[in-house]
C-alpha cells in the first residue's frame, strides 16, 4: 500500500473555476491551501462555458441593474431559488468581473471602449459580457496564472474518493494519484468542494468524463444533504453529428448572436412555442420544444434540428463565433457561414447539489464548504444562461474565505489510520474480481437516465430506472478491473460508478418526490405547475438508507422585498 501524506489548512476538491477562485480567496486570507483536481490544471469543464458571464453593468441597455438581474435569475428558477444567494450573486458580479479585469482577462468592447454585452435567452436586457464564444478559458487562464503567481500548491489528475471525519469536523481525504497509480491522504482543517456538476450520468452529455457527481457523493457519505437533485438542466443545442462530436456544447450565443431554430421542413417552429422570445426563451423550454419536433417526425438526417446562422456575414460569425465556426469546420466538416448546423438537446448542468449557506457556503458537516455547480439553491428549476460563471466566481471567493476564517483557530484534526486502510482496500477491490467490466454498467447508467429520466419522464420510466440502479448495485460487487493501478481507465470507470450509484438514485428520488412540471423537471404524468410544490427536496444518508424531505422555500425578506420595489411587484410569481 503506497500512501503518502500532506497537510494544509485548506483542501479545495476540484480545480475548474470555483475551486481557483476558492484557492485563491483562502490563500489571500492567509491559509496554506492545496489544490486538488481529477484533470490538469486549466483543462477543466469550466473552459466550455463560452457564451459569457453575467453582470448587470449597463453597457448595451442603460436600463439594466441588479434588480432586473434578480428578478430574472428568481423567476427563471421559477421561484425555486434561495433568494439571499440570488441576491449575492446578483449584487457581486460587477466586482467579480472588474476582479477578472484586474487579473488581465480581456472582454470584448463596445466601440466606446466598455465591456461588450451580449443578449441571452430570458434576460430582460442585454448583461452577458463575453470573449467571442471563448469567454470560460479566457477566465480560466487568467485565474490559472494568479494561482501560479501566488504559488498555491497544486495535485494534478488526482482522484479523490472519501472525505474523513473525526467524528465532530472534517479531517481530510484520501485520493489516487492517477499518474502513479498511490494513495494521497490530505490531513486538512477545512475542505472546499468544487467537484462542478453530475450531466455525465446522462448518455448524451455536453460535460466531459469527470463530471459524473463524485462530489456530491463525497459530501453526501459524510453527513452533508443534497437539494433539488431532480433539476438538471438540458441545453437546447448540442451537436449530433458525427457520432464522436455528439453532445458538444453549441453556445447559446450562436443564438444570441441571430441564430434561428429550423425543423426539417424549414419551419422556424418556436414560432409555435414562443412567438415574443422565439429562440431566447428559457432554456428548458427551447429544448423541449426542439424534443418534441424531433419526436414529432420533424428531425434532420441525423436526429436534430437546423439551427441557422448563414443570414449573417462570414466576417461577423468569424469575429463573433471563431470558436463555433472551427468547431465545426474541424468536427463535422460544415462552413456555418454557408451551411446550416444540426444540433439537439443534451444533460448539461446541475441546478441541484450540495446544500450549502449562500453567506457562509458551509454545509451541516464543520469544517465542509462547497461552491459552484455542485452546490444547490441560487438556480432554482432552471438556471439563466450566463449565470453560471458570475456563480463560481461569487461562491467560490467566500467559500474560500470562510474555508480560511475557519482553519486559523483550530489544531489539526486527526484521520483514523483504520478508515485510510479500509477505503484502499475498497477501492482495490476490483483488482482481486474477474467480473463484470465497469465500462458496460456505466454506458447503460448513462442509457438508462437518458431514456427513462430525461427530458420527460413519468413515475413509471422512474421507477424502471429505480429497478435497474438496484440491480447495477448488486452488480457492482463482483465488477473487475484488470492491469494495475497507474493510469488505468478502468479503474477511474470503477470509482466513477461508485458516485454515479449515489447521485442518479438521488436524482431519480427527488424526481419522483416531486409530482409537478417545474423549469427543468418535466413530468408527462404531472404536468401543471403546482403552488404546494413551492419546496426543496433534500436527500440524506441515514445509516445504508437514503432518505427525502421537503421544506418551504425560503422567502423574500421583507427588506429585499422593498430593495426590489416594483421589480418584483411586477413579476412576482
Amino acid at each position: 500500500m503506497e500512501i503518502r501524506t500532506e497537510k494544509c489548512n485548506v483542501l479545495i476538491i476540484g480545480a475548474g473555476g470555483a475551486g481557483l477562485r476558492a484557492a485563491i480567496e483562502a490563500h489571500d486570507n492567509g491559509a496554506d491551501v492545496i489544490l486538488a483536481g481529477k484533470t490538469l490544471l486549466g483543462k477543466a469543464h469550466t473552459v466550455m462555458a463560452e457564451g459569457g458571464i453575467n453582470a448587470a453593468l449597463g453597457n448595451i441597455d442603460k436600463e439594466d441593474n441588479w434588480k432586473v438581474h434578480f428578478m430574472d435569475t428568481y423567476r427563471e428558477g421559477q421561484f425555486l431559488g434561495h433568494p439571499k444567494a440570488i441576491e449575492l450573486l446578483v449584487k457581486n458580479a460587477a466586482e467579480a468581473i472588474l476582479e477578472l479585469e484586474q487579473w488581465g482577462a480581456l472582454f470584448d468592447r463596445t466601440p466606446d471602449g466598455k465591456i461588450m454585452q451580449r443578449p441571452f435567452g430570458a434576460h430582460t436586457y442585454r448583461r452577458t459580457c463575453h470573449v467571442a464564444d471563448r469567454t470560460g478559458l479566457e477566465i480560466m487562464t487568467a485565474m490559472v496564472e494568479q494561482a501560479k503567481k501566488k504559488g498555491i500548491k497544486n495535485f494534478e489528475e488526482v482522484y479523490i474518493t472519501r472525505l474523513f471525519s473525526d467524528g465532530k469536523r472534517v479531517s481530510g481525504a484520501l485520493g489516487i494519484d492517477i499518474k502513479k497509480g498511490e494513495g494521497i491522504v490530505f490531513n486538512s482543517k477545512a475542505i472546499v468542494l468544487a467537484t462542478g456538476g453530475c450531466a455525465r450520468v446522462y448518455r448524451t452529455s455536453t460535460n466531459p468524463w469527470e463530471n459524473v457527481g463524485d462530489g456530491h457523493a463525497l459530501a453526501y457519505n459524510i453527513g452533508a444533504e443534497l437539494q433539488d437533485m431532480e433539476m438538471i438542466q438540458f441545453h437546447p443545442t448540442s451537436m449530433v453529428y458525427p457520432e464522436t462530436a455528439k453532445g458538444i456544447l453549441v453556445t447559446e450565443s450562436v443564438r444570441g448572436e441571430g441564430g434561428i431554430l429550423l425543423n426539417s421542413k424549414a419551419e422556424r417552429f418556436m414560432e409555435r412555442y414562443d412567438p415574443r422570445r422565439l429562440e431566447l426563451g428559457p432554456r428548458d423550454e427551447v429544448a423541449r420544444a426542439i424534443f418534441t419536433e424531433i419526436h414529432k417526425g420533424n428531425a434532420t438526417p441525423h436526429g436534430g434540428v437546423w439551427l441557422d446562422i448563414t443570414h449573417k456575414p462570414k466576417d461577423y460569425i468569424l469575429k463573433k463565433l471563431p470558436k463555433m465556426y472551427k468547431q465545426f469546420k474541424d468536427f463535422a466538416d460544415v462552413d456555418i457561414a454557408r451551411e446550416r448546423m444540426e444540433v439537439a438537446p443534451a444533460a448539461h448542468y446541475s441546478m441541484g447539489g450540495i446544500a450549502a449557506g449562500p453567506e457562509t457556503c458551509s454545509t451541516r458537516v464543520k469544517g465542509l464548504y462547497a461552491c459552484g455547480e455542485v452546490t444547490a439553491g441560487v438556480h432554482g428549476a432552471n438556471r439563466l444562461g450566463g449565470n453560471s460563471l458570475t456563480d463560481i466566481l461569487v461562491f467560490g471567493k467566500i467559500a474560500g474565505k470562510e474555508a480560511a476564517s475557519y482553519s486559523k483557530n483550530i489544531t489539526f484534526p486527526g484521520i483514523r489510520e483504520e478508515g485510510i486502510v479500509e477505503e484502499w482496500k475498497s477501492i482495490t477491490a476490483p483488482f482481486n474480481n474477474k467480473g463484470i467490466k465497469p465500462q458496460k454498467i456505466k454506458e447503460e447508467i448513462a442509457n438508462v437516465m437518458w431514456e427513462n429520466v430525461g427530458l420527460f419522464m413519468t413515475e413509471s420510466s422512474m421507477n424502471t430506472a429505480l429497478a435497474m440502479l438496484n440491480k447495477w448495485k448488486k452488480e457492482f460487487r463482483n465488477v473487475g478491473v484488470s492491469g494495475g493501478t497507474v493510469y488505468n481507465p478502468e479503474w477511474m470507470d470503477y470509482l466513477d460508478i461508485r458516485s454515479m450509484l449515489v447521485t442518479c438514485e438521488a436524482i431519480i428520488r427527488s424526481a419522483l418526490c416531486r409530482k409537478e412540471s417545474r423549469g427543468a423537471h418535466f413530468r408527462e404524468d404531472y404536468p401543471e405547475k403546482r403552488k404546494e410544490w413551492l419546496v426543496n427536496i433534500f436527500t440524506a444518508k441515514r445509516g445504508e438508507k437514503m432518505v427525502l424531505y421537503k421544506r418551504p422555500v425560503p422567502p423574500l425578506a421583507e427588506g429585499l422585498k422593498k430593495e426590489l420595489g416594483e421589480y418584483y411587484e411586477g413579476n412576482k410569481g
